[in-house]
């Protein structure tokens, strides 16, 4: 009765496990999928998001299994290149930014959370269909057992919904809110064996989405005799023909390599990295508006059953590991529950909406925005001539200040 049920067992409901039971705070985790599996593609956590593992012991079992980018680089789709800075502890940041396999990410919390918490607090094959409350507790409801077929309901003193973009919770406040935001933009993303490109920790983007973007950056460090990495790429490209948002979807290349056909830089032939792909998953980029409020009474809601947003600015998951430890100071700072929920959305849902309104318009991509509309998509003599440096710094900058990342946000 006095532990906190938190549905889904994705990146932001086992940061929050760990973050709650270090605090010393009982929880439970349900996970809708009858097996948790090492699935997707790769994802970044920027710094402030590894401050906040690294305070839950977990930087050095993620420096084991990810890559600590060193340097963001921008290339119009000539290959030419437009602008490049240092990341995570090149830029003299106090932790790094990790590239990794989302799955490896997800094993590395799942892991640390059953040895640390105890295997019966985590659930696997509860789906959620809903949650009640009164005013000493809150009910969640679950379909389980063979096929979901089986019904249960676990008491406890909040729930938290983890459980993503559809998620029930969501749903049961918000009925009408309809499915997410489709932003025009469709992406296949998938992970090739290649040899190290550039600095061999680079974050790439290259293009612009009209006619084809990609951002390229490896997630596995080179291993055996070949000396390939596994490296994670997306293609987007604009277009009004989309389907339903599934992780698992497969893509075909034949569907957008034509965007990429002559990519052919010194640094990378980008059809045939493509093409030598071990698999490719094909979804839409799509968010959700900002809702007014994800606190009711005994229940709120954290990661993407929040605020989702699209992935253009590397912060999806790091926004989630943020909530959770908003939330857990936020319990530890109120006795009272329904205090405590509305505390942290107090401190959450202002910061996460100006940041799925600016990933919309001006994330760090947006500096390919700018150069592909003064060159009217030529290649350019020198990038001087098109836009200064300082513009340039501008527009990365003021990302990190709104994503709350920048150098300053991170000393206080």
């Amino acid at each position: 009765m006095d532990d906190i049920i938190i549905v889904g067992a994705g990146v932001g409901g086992l940061t929050l496990g760990l973050a709650l039971h270090a605090a010393g705070i009982p929880c439970r985790i349900f996970e809708s999928a009858a097996e948790i599996r090492a699935i997707g593609v790769g994802i970044n956590l920027l710094p402030h998001a590894t401050r906040e593992l690294a305070a839950l012991g977990l930087e050095a079992e993620l420096a084991r299994v990810a890559i600590a980018t060193e340097d963001a680089t921008f290339f119009n789709r000539f290959g030419q290149l437009i602008y490049s800075e240092p990341l995570g502890r090149a830029a003299g940041y106090e932790h790094p930014q990790f590239s990794i396999h989302r799955g490896d990410l997800q094993m590395v919390l799942l892991e640390a959370f059953r040895a640390r918490a105890g295997r019966d607090r985590l659930n696997t094959n509860h789906h959620c269909t809903g949650v009640e409350q009164n005013e000493t507790g809150v009910s969640v409801s679950f379909s389980d057992g063979p096929e979901g077929t089986g019904r249960s309901t676990v008491r406890g003193r909040a729930a938290i919904a983890c459980d993503g973009i559809n998620s029930a919770v969501r749903k049961q406040f918000y009925p009408g809110e309809g499915e997410p935001r489709y932003s025009g933009v469709n992406m296949w993303r998938g992970v090739t064996r290649w040899k190290p490109m550039l600095s061999g920790a680079s974050m790439v983007r290259a293009g612009w989405l009209s006619h084809g973007k990609m951002v390229i950056y490896p997630i596995r460090r080179a291993s055996g005799e070949d000396g390939l990495q596994l490296i994670n790429w997306v293609a987007e490209i604009e277009t009004a023909t989309y389907r339903r948002r599934d992780w698992t979807r497969p893509g075909r290349i034949e569907d957008f390599i034509g965007a990429f056909a002559d990519w052919h830089f010194d640094w990378l032939d980008v059809p045939a990295f493509i093409r030598a792909a071990d698999h490719v998953l094909e979804f839409p980029m799509v968010d959700q508006d900002p809702l007014p409020r994800w606190s009711f009474g005994r229940v709120t809601l954290l990661g993407d059953a929040a605020h989702p947003m699209v992935p253009r600015g590397s912060n999806g998951a790091g926004q989630a590991i943020l909530d959770a430890r908003a939330l857990t100071s936020a319990l530890l700072e109120n006795r009272d529950s329904v205090a405590a929920l509305a505390a942290y959305e107090k401190e959450r849902l202002g910061a996460t909406t100006r940041i799925v309104l600016t990933n919309r318009t001006n994330p760090p991509d947006a500096i390919l925005r700018e150069v592909f509309q003064r060159t009217n998509d030529r290649p350019f003599a020198a990038i001087g001539d098109v836009i200064s440096r300082d513009e340039l710094v501008a527009l990365s900058e003021g990302y990190k200040r709104i994503a709350g990342y920048s150098k300053d946000a991170l000393r206080t």
